[in-house]
């Protein structure tokens, strides 16, 4: 009979302990928290049977919204113990509350939709509170915690750099922070760039470039038909006049006509009339988000998740030319060790010359990443023993390497454990590395992929990648059906290099 009326309930007691009646006499749009555990007070499909307007929680995972202590405990204590703080008050439980209050409101990773067999995760009704799966945990509730003990004064060890500490507990769940942190803060203070988002209609792409646009990376472009854009963002939870971002729609635009006729000047020798051109650009992302990067209309591009690789490059390619060795670039960050391996997408069967300036190219780009290069040329043999034909192929690239004047160390043919073990290498007193190798030039791009695809599957690695380098303007191709984590890198990567970005 208290309950008559009430619109919050909240239970810790046992199961059966409220009843369909008592959920029918609440008010306008209750909040039941039923949390006995095994079983609730009252089931979610009990409270659906009288009403359909009902905010529900259990402590059980097969529910929505699940409350559980998992939650708050760990990452409470995490930044209690952080400050040195001398205790555990009321405003730094609060400040934990407060946080996945804000967490539950922010954009779900997919690695937490995937936890949920893909069930789509967006604040409302049937999410209220964060996933005990999500990797954000660990990052963004201590400072909250840290923040607020130094606040009331029981921190005995204050904290000056909060970002610095946030980034030092997101290292610990993700291998590639560190790498991704530098390249995204020369990204927020080098020029902002505008980014092309060519398949702008997906819900991952928009989810993506809101949170490009959110982190202040860059300047966000979708392309695409406005109207089925804010269809798929109000579904993602977004609201679609806060993005401030720009829509480009390539029949509607303006520059189509520009586009048009600077393609066809391109390509018409090469067997395009104008209508396979007007075709191109009106109806295929890839060719018109590039053609906006080629005339200075946008700074870069990322595409991939709706075609293949080879497919998204093909198209690229008939837009922007190479400006000289185009490589993959994949990123393999494991046991502390952060590895540059290439070519991983577009050297299928590379001859000796072809090495060589996938190596220089590859030396290139780390440097410019901020690490010293020394490159090391993979095989299954260890100087020529065994012998074969790929190997001969990697000796002659070290040859033309020796007459050249590059500025990086270099070793080959060798297994990968002459390259990242100094006490294997004690065994070849000759060799020219000073130190473990951090670029491994694969003799084919079977072995490239294979072994980067290898070592992410088994969970032993974070590979970012493979990054495509050496086009004329920036471009990103993710993988097919990318992540939007995948996609804001690949984004940021883009933006670094649009940018001409220097470590």
């Amino acid at each position: 009979e208290a309950m008559v009326g009430a619109d919050v309930v909240i239970g810790l007691s046992a199961k059966g302990a409220i009843s369909k009646d008592m959920v029918a006499s609440m008010g306008p749009r209750p909040i039941i928290f039923a949390m006995a555990n095994p079983d609730p007070e009252i089931t979610p499909e009990e409270v659906q049977e009288v009403r359909d307007d009902a905010i529900i929680a259990t402590g059980r995972s097969d529910y929505p919204n699940q409350v559980n202590n998992v939650l708050a405990f760990p990452y409470l204590f995490r930044g209690a113990l952080d400050v040195r703080a001398r205790q555990i008050n009321h405003e730094m439980k609060v400040a934990c509350a407060e946080a996945l209050a804000a967490l539950a409101r922010e954009d779900v990773p997919d690695e937490v939709a995937a936890a949920y067999r893909g069930r789509k995760l967006k604040f409302g009704a049937d999410y209220i509170i964060p996933s005990p799966f999500d990797p954000r945990l660990i990052w963004y509730i201590p400072p909250f915690i840290a923040q607020v003990a130094m606040d009331t004064g029981v921190a005995r060890m204050p904290i000056e750099n909060m970002e610095a500490y946030r980034i030092s507990l997101r290292q610990r769940v993700d291998p590639s922070a560190a790498l991704m942190q530098k390249i995204s803060s020369a990204v927020r203070m080098g020029p902002k760039q505008r980014v092309v988002f060519a398949e702008g209609e997906e819900q991952v792409v928009i989810r993506a470039a809101w949170a490009f646009k959110q982190a202040e990376l860059g300047e966000p472009i979708l392309v695409g038909r406005e109207e089925l854009i804010r269809q798929n963002a109000a579904e993602a939870g977004l609201n679609f006049d806060d993005l401030g971002i720009k829509i480009m729609n390539a029949r509607v635009s303006e520059r189509n006509a520009d586009y048009v006729e600077w393609l066809y000047n391109r390509l018409q020798r090469r067997g395009y009339l104008r209508r396979d051109v007007q075709r191109m650009i009106n109806q295929d992302r890839n060719y018109f988000g590039a053609a906006m990067v080629a005339r200075g209309d946008a700074d870069c591009m990322v595409t991939g998740v709706t075609r293949n690789f080879n497919m998204a490059l093909k198209e690229v390619r008939r837009v922007l030319d190479v400006s000289d060795r185009m490589i993959g670039l994949s990123i393999v960050l494991a046991k502390g060790r952060t590895l540059f391996v290439a070519d991983t997408s577009i050297h299928e069967l590379p001859n000796a010359e072809e090495l060589a300036e996938i190596a220089v190219k590859a030396a290139s780009t780390v440097r410019k990443l901020g690490r010293t290069p020394r490159v090391a040329f993979m095989s299954y043999s260890t100087f020529g023993d065994p012998p074969g034909d790929r190997g001969e192929k990697v000796r002659e690239a070290i040859r033309i390497l020796d007459g050249m004047d590059v500025d990086f160390e270099y070793e080959g043919e060798i297994p990968p454990e002459l390259a990242l073990n100094p006490e294997a290498r004690a065994n070849y007193p000759f060799m020219r590395l000073t130190g473990d190798a951090n670029v491994l030039v694969m003799p084919a791009i079977h072995s490239a992929a294979i072994s980067t695809r290898l070592v992410q599957s088994l969970g032993a690695a974070t590979v970012i990648g493979p990054l495509l380098v050496g086009l004329e303007k920036s471009v990103q191709i993710v993988p097919l059906g990318a992540s939007v984590s995948e996609i804001i890198t690949s984004a940021t990567f883009a933006a670094y290099s649009g940018a001409g970005i220097e470590e």
